[in-house]
């Protein structure tokens, strides 16, 4: 099943569910967050710490226009 998953780019639970969760579809985003997957714990708090400071300031950018 992982294999067919792999095959057609999506999730072994896609295939399952029929779609009931949302998919990634950038390519590129999606290896990255795979290799952070293999990262310590630390390293993947400080990556998901990143993300959360990006995402705010984007906020806070729209907030203010």
């Amino acid at each position: 099943m992982q294999k067919i998953a792999t095959t057609l780019g999506t999730t072994v639970d896609y295939l399952i569910s029929g779609g009931n969760e949302e998919q990634i579809t950038d390519k590129e985003l999606l290896q990255q967050f795979k290799e952070v997957q293999l990262l310590d714990k630390e390293d993947k708090h400080l990556v998901k710490t990143f993300i959360d400071a990006f995402l705010t300031k984007r906020k806070v950018q729209k907030l203010a226009q």
